[in-house]
């Protein structure tokens, strides 16, 4: 079956700040793969320009690079130039959802729910963005990932701080409203979507620690929402996917009020695939081992 696919880079690590997660990533993507019988091979552009690829025979690459330089349609475009088939969004769509306010712009335009933010700098006026948005707000880096650089606001005298962090990992710091609800994301695998995940985290503190690793925060798939609620909620996503140009495989975030009201948060195009991954989880649920979800991805890499 692996020989199917010829030479295969993974490629892992890189050099923004989630290279650590994309090293474990990486590697259990590496692993899978070669227990398949895919001539894989691990490949860490931190350490070899990409460019070699074409030298080195590879002939399809499975990216599992996360954030900047690997997640943002840099990496996407260089083998769109070499002619090697990649996983995952194209070059546009992997910009776009890499920009937390654009994609929220793309979504507004098309009527799709997401919270209200104002763009935070030096110069703004914080008691405005407080009487605007409410407390508490969110503020995050707009392209990083992880929740690195993300603080939760509770009093306005806090804003001016969090935009501090934030654009210690950015120029663009985006403030949010915060959404109370429940905590979901929902995955996807070529047109479908996979099943609903609840996360509840410690103290509904969802953060980088949280998420990779400590086993404090619970994941719930099945997600114990109704089967129709279920149903609309991965059609948003899709339609959320969609509008963005997104292909391949991702993860969108989003939240549910008490009421039942969805609001998309943001949309990962190259996920996490450790351990306490959760597009695995969602694949699990559906009977997807992780090997069968690496190869279904992998079978799907392409050209724009």
């Amino acid at each position: 079956m692996g020989a199917k696919f010829g030479k295969v880079a993974v490629l892992l690590g890189g050099t923004s700040a989630e290279r650590e997660v994309s090293l474990m990533s990486g590697n259990a993507v590496l692993a899978a793969l070669q227990a398949a019988g895919v001539d894989a091979h691990g490949f860490d552009p931190a350490q070899q320009d990409l460019h070699i690829l074409k030298e080195q025979g590879f002939e399809r690459a499975f990216i599992a690079l996360h954030g900047r330089g690997g997640e943002d349609g840099t990496v996407q475009g260089l083998l769109e130039l070499l002619k090697i088939p990649y996983t995952g969004s194209g070059v546009m769509a992997s910009a776009l959802a890499m920009d937390k306010w654009r994609t929220k712009m793309v979504w507004a335009a098309c009527g799709l729910p997401t919270p209200r933010y104002a763009i935070l700098a030096a110069d703004t006026d914080w008691d405005a963005v407080v009487a605007e948005l409410g407390l508490p707000i969110f503020v995050k880096p707009v392209h990083e990932g992880s929740s690195m650089g993300a603080t939760k606001v509770t009093a306005a005298g806090q804003l001016k701080a969090a935009w501090a962090l934030a654009a210690r990992f950015d120029d663009l710091v985006l403030a949010e409203e915060f959404v109370a609800g429940a905590e979901l994301t929902v995955p996807f695998l070529g047109e479908r979507a996979l099943p609903v995940i609840r996360i509840e985290a410690p103290g509904g503190k969802y953060d980088y620690q949280n998420k990779y690793f400590t086993d404090d925060t619970r994941y719930l798939c099945p997600s114990g929402l109704p089967a129709e609620q279920e149903q609309a909620l991965q059609a948003l996503v899709m339609k959320s996917a969609r509008v963005l140009g997104c292909r391949g495989w991702g993860r969108a975030d989003l939240m549910l009020t008490a009421d039942g009201r969805p609001y998309l948060l943001e949309m990962n195009t190259s996920p996490g695939m450790t351990g306490h991954s959760l597009v695995p989880m969602a694949a699990k649920a559906v009977g997807l081992d992780f090997t069968a979800l690496c190869l279904a991805i992998l079978e799907d890499a392409r050209l724009g």
